[in-house]
């Protein structure tokens, strides 16, 4: 028995009844649930930290990551660099929630989910495509093109359309089921650094093919996100298209002022 969302908190909870077969990260996510649920954890504080977890519970810091993992994914915690992992909802979500307060979550986003890669090619960019790309018609980009999925999904949670530029185009690894960011590998591969991502997102109504890809209603609402991934110079390194139905994808973003000294 696996750690899945329910939109009943009481059925919920009896769904996840502990038993001796679950890996310890499902008995301790299984716990933090249970404790989110009652309310020892408000929503608005903050959980203990992975060393805390360790402590308390004598388990590894694999097992205390991948236990807060699965509450990221139920909707329940978010993580957020330099601030810790807040409670935010006492009841868990079918929709896979992406919470975004810098570039690092995106890491996280790629981390939660699978995408599973399903056509890839080098192609020769017309005007078009290359008005898209900021580049030139001729030049050969690679394309990646597939689905993505949450473990506590059936039906996916976006198609997505990769473009990466041609002096990455040879990037290794990217074939199959990825549980990671294209990005990032092409910052491991070729020492590549990003240091900004340009996003936009837009509302809009899935046609005929796209709702056959994403086993959704034809015409019913989705989201289309489009991310820049810029290096040191401003150039682009990566264009990332997806589209998400609405009923299985939310977006939230953490706004903080800066206050001056006076």
């Amino acid at each position: 028995m696996t750690l899945t969302a329910s939109p009943d908190p009481a059925a919920h909870s009896r769904g996840l009844a502990l038993s001796s077969s679950q890996p310890r990260y499902l008995q301790l996510a299984q716990t933090l649930l249970n404790e989110i649920e009652s309310e020892r954890y408000p929503v608005g504080t903050l959980l203990p930290t992975e060393y805390e977890l360790c402590d308390q519970f004598g388990v590894s810091r694999s097992t205390a990551r991948e236990a807060v993992k699965r509450l990221v994914q139920l909707g329940l915690v978010v993580r957020q660099p330099r601030v810790g992992t807040t409670v935010c909802s006492r009841t868990p979500t079918m929709a896979y929630r992406q919470r975004t307060a810098d570039v690092v979550d995106l890491y996280q986003y790629a981390t939660d989910t699978t995408l599973v890669i399903e056509a890839r090619a080098q192609l020769e960019i017309d005007p078009e495509q290359a008005l898209m790309l900021e580049a030139t018609a001729g030049e050969t980009w690679l394309h990646l093109s597939g689905r993505r999925h949450t473990q506590d999904q059936n039906k996916p949670l976006s198609f997505t359309d990769i473009w990466v530029h041609p002096a990455f185009r040879s990037v290794k690894g990217l074939e199959g089921p990825l549980n990671g960011a294209v990005h990032a590998a092409i910052e491991q591969q070729f020492g590549e650094v990003i240091v900004a991502v340009e996003q936009e997102i837009r509302a809009v109504a899935l046609d005929r093919d796209m709702a056959a890809a994403l086993d959704a209603p034809v015409r019913s609402p989705g989201l289309w996100i489009s991310r820049r991934y810029r290096n040191r110079l401003g150039q682009l390194v990566e264009l990332a298209n997806s589209t998400h139905p609405a009923d299985r994808f939310s977006y939230s973003t953490v706004l903080r002022r800066e206050w001056s000294a006076s």
